[in-house]
């Protein structure tokens, strides 16, 4: 009889699901460092426009991503994976005075998202955050396929999108979001862009000279999305109002 066994120091066939935790624990430790400064909403009292600056920064940072082209997944359809966002932080003094530290040039969360289909075209989205400071993360997006597309035809979907701002002291934050998008697929390659507005509204809770901001801002995004049967992976890049971002996810499609 044939000895199917594994040989000490042989390798483990590498599975989607094994494949998806190693990916996640390796974003993971690679994007949160083991000390990092925290925002404290205190540090900014009496100045408004650090106050003003800090929520365009974090609005754009927070606000929803898919990172997912614009074609309905249909009634079966799920993608579920991890994914690191990366947003480069353009008024380092106000950054630096929330901290109480010298700024970094970039802010860094880790995410794990999820998305499905539903019928009709509608497909519904789901995501959660951790980063590099105290800020965390939930949101969640409503799509509708205006276009299904086809062959011949890119797909077009209209999303809306909230996210949550959790873990900062003295500071309620949210960002809703309405967005255009439009892929193409090509094989196993689905480009894809769009462009939409996020509001963003932070609320100081009792911190001496601050008042709450109303923060709106243009969006536009490009992406590109790469299949391999269940495997999937995913990068965008975006820009809100004047900052950058750039998101990459790897997880499971189908």
């Amino acid at each position: 009889m044939k000895n199917t066994s594994w040989k000490s120091g042989s390798h483990l066939p590498l599975s989607p699901a094994r494949f998806l935790c190693i990916a996640a624990a390796s974003l993971l430790a690679a994007s949160l460092p083991a000390h990092a400064d925290d925002l404290r909403i205190n540090n900014l009292a009496n100045s408004q426009a650090s106050f003003r600056a800090l929520t365009e920064t974090l609005g754009a940072a927070t606000s929803y991503k898919g990172i997912i082209p614009a074609e309905s997944q249909g009634i079966t359809g799920f993608d579920v994976g991890v994914g690191v966002t990366t947003t480069r932080i353009n008024d380092k003094a106000a950054w630096a005075r929330a901290t109480g530290a010298s700024s970094p040039d970039y802010f860094t969360q880790t995410k794990l998202q999820v998305h499905k289909g539903l019928p009709f075209g509608v497909d519904v989205g789901f995501v959660a955050s951790n980063s590099n400071t105290n800020v965390s993360t939930v949101g969640g997006e409503l799509r509708y396929a205006l276009i299904k597309g086809n062959v011949a035809v890119p797909a077009v979907g209209l999303r809306a999108a909230y996210t949550k701002v959790n873990g900062v002291d003295r500071l309620d934050l949210g960002n809703k979001s309405v967005e255009l998008t439009i892929s193409k697929g090509l094989l196993m390659f689905t480009p894809y862009a769009g462009v939409g507005h996020v509001w963003t509204t932070a609320t100081p809770n009792g911190v001496a000279g601050l008042t709450k901001e109303d923060v709106g801002l243009f969006r536009a995004y490009a992406g590109a999305n790469l299949n391999f049967g269940l495997m999937n992976m995913a990068i965008e890049a975006d820009k809100t109002g004047p900052t950058s971002s750039l998101s990459a996810k790897i997880g499971l499609r189908f």
